[in-house]
């Protein structure tokens, strides 16, 4: 690690030296539900909602940066996820954050309270650090004010009942980000600085029907480009709607960030990275899920001289190698131990494609989201490694259902309010309204999973055949299992002894006894 870290740092430093000697700034643009959706992720061998909608100024920073093809999040839920980036770590070893809410380590020991964060690493080396709204858990040297809460830009826009009034209410939107930026500009004086930036449009609940009234999309535009997993319904296709044009707000944002960098001349010495925390809210196989449309995360760098413009990288990454990456531009080593690992190679490099060969999986999982989702406030454990050809998948205790416990009515149906771990939504409605017996959407979406899944990424990329069973592929499923189970060992994973079944993880419901028999 040592010999590896100087080499890099001399390669860096030369790149440093050529461009002035100075330290990047670095803007950390980091969207709350953000799926890997956007323009740049269009792929006309394979129709998606990405084909419909439209983000110039992502795109942009794709085509002036580099877009990593195969990034993923540590787990898709947001605290956990940005927990790991936060410390560089497996989510696993982040104590309290390692699940959404309700532990208690009052009187224990909570591993997260001595974890490095990475943004203290940068202030203790002489970097202004600043954060707005929902982002990463640190102490910032800039106090910024964001001007008030956080404006959703289709449940704010859409209060407007006359064209002139939602013009006024989309430019509180513009004239917010526009100031949050321009605040750290002003207020980090002569220092470089890190800054990241939370908006949370994209979070449901969304204005219905925003994404046509307010953007133009429509959702018939949308028909078959939706995975085979989702119903290709009106209703549906009216719910990526709306998700699409809080995406596209997003765009308008990265845009107005673009432009304030350049108007203060620190565009060409600031990496600019955009990404998200965790998949499509509302969806089946989105938030909180193992599957692609969960956990494939958004990740774009344009760094303006240092970084060759127009590549996209296949490496396999998760973004708690964000850590270690601002770490290393900034010229500050990473602690030991950090589990992530800096993607300046990537970033630096002069080619698209492998940089690493090296790099060939991606591990990740996820545990409790909504506290009450299931009897007992138990999680739902799994656990993930995928590799450019197979996605393997252990759910740790098929006996309990991904998305939580269905809730019956007297009358024998599902009601709505079942399945707490996925946001409520149009989607949501339509599958449970939907869900006599057999219904294929049904049992895609809430159904129990085997203790095993594995996917050939290259000729099933939704994921809809389960190989885990094929004679043909047990040689393949044993050696994933072994190389997940052998990360879970040499970075204990509380799992592994199911400690997150017990306190101080979760709560003891009154009058019941903590056990990890289920």
């Amino acid at each position: 690690m040592e010999k590896k870290w100087l080499a890099w740092m001399t390669i860096l430093g030369s790149a440093l030296a050529a461009a002035g000697n100075e330290r990047p700034n670095m803007v950390f643009f980091f969207a709350d539900d953000w799926g890997r959706t956007a323009g740049c992720y269009a792929d006309a061998k394979a129709p998606s909602p990405s084909d419909v909608v439209k983000t110039p100024n992502i795109d942009r920073v794709a085509a002036e940066g580099v877009r990593f093809d195969n990034a993923f999040y540590d787990c898709p839920q947001c605290r956990p996820s940005r927990a790991a980036i936060v410390t560089g770590s497996y989510f696993w070893r982040c104590g309290s954050n390692a699940i959404l809410s309700g532990s208690d380590f009052s009187g224990q020991e909570n591993p997260f309270d001595r974890m490095v964060r990475f943004p203290h690493l940068l202030a203790d080396n002489g970097y202004e650090t600043a954060k707005l709204f929902k982002t990463l858990e640190f102490d910032p040297t800039l106090k910024i004010n964001g001007g008030g809460n956080y404006k959703r830009y289709g449940l704010h826009v859409s209060q407007g009942k006359t064209a002139a009034a939602r013009d006024q209410l989309r430019q509180e939107v513009i004239d917010q980000t526009r100031e949050s930026i321009q605040k750290v500009l002003t207020q980090s004086a002569d220092k470089p600085f890190f800054f990241v930036f939370g908006p949370i449009n994209v979070h449901r609940p969304y204005a219905p029907g925003s994404g046509e009234a307010l953007w133009g999309i429509n959702p018939d535009d949308l028909k078959g480009k939706l995975p085979p997993y989702l119903p290709d319904e009106p209703e549906v296709r009216t719910d990526m709607a709306d998700y699409l044009g809080e995406v596209q707000a997003l765009d308008l944002m990265v845009g107005i960030f673009m432009e304030e960098l350049e108007k203060a001349g620190q565009a060409t010495n600031t990496m600019l990275v955009l990404a998200g925390d965790n998949g499509i809210p509302g969806f089946p196989r989105g938030k909180t899920q193992l599957y692609d449309l969960g956990s494939h995360a958004p990740l774009i760098v344009r760094w303006p001289g240092r970084v060759k413009p127009g590549r996209a990288v296949d490496d396999l990454v998760t973004l708690k190698d964000l850590a270690a990456t601002f770490l290393e531009a900034a010229g500050v080593k990473p602690p030991v131990p950090m589990d992530a690992r800096s993607l300046l190679p990537q970033l630096l490099a002069e080619k698209s494609g492998t940089i690493d060969p090296a790099r060939d999986t991606a591990i990740f999982g996820r545990e409790r989201h909504i506290p009450n989702a299931r009897e007992g406030n138990l999680p739902y454990p799994a656990r993930a490694l995928y590799t450019p050809e197979f996605a393997y998948i252990r759910n740790v205790k098929p006996e309990r259902f991904p998305f939580g416990d269905p809730k019956i009515t007297k009358a024998g149906t599902i009601n709505p309010g079942s399945f707490a771990d996925m946001d409520a939504s149009l989607t949501k409605t339509w599958i449970i309204e939907h869900s006599q017996a057999g219904a294929v959407f049904y049992e895609l979406a809430f159904g129990q999973r085997p203790a095993e899944e594995l996917y050939n990424r290259r000729t099933d990329p939704h994921q809809m055949h389960n190989l885990a069973s094929s004679p043909e592929y047990q040689a393949v499923l044993r050696q994933l299992a072994a190389r997940l189970q052998h990360v879970q060992e040499t970075t204990n994973d509380p799992r592994l002894h199911d400690a997150f079944d017990l306190s101080p993880y979760i709560e003891v419901p009154k009058g019941k006894t903590n056990s990890n028999e289920n």
